[in-house]
């Protein structure tokens, strides 16, 4: 039975100090990605085209009778 629970806790010690999350790094290349990712997003929102399309639904949506 001593045996079990040893193995049991040295299981669970290994699992408590294993590195299974990010890094530093990947953190940082992460949070530029989304950011990357964020500024193409409102450049796309944001422009003419995509900005007249959205008036347009909206101005759909709000104008519909029911």
């Amino acid at each position: 039975m001593r045996q079990r629970i040893r193995g049991w806790v040295r299981s669970m010690v290994r699992r408590i100090r294993s590195d299974d999350g990010m890094t530093t790094s990947e953190y940082a290349v992460g949070t530029i990605a989304a950011c990357a990712f964020a500024a193409v997003l409102y450049k796309v929102v944001t422009s003419q085209p995509v900005m007249s399309a959205l008036q347009s639904l909206l101005k759909g949506a709000l104008d519909a009778k029911f």
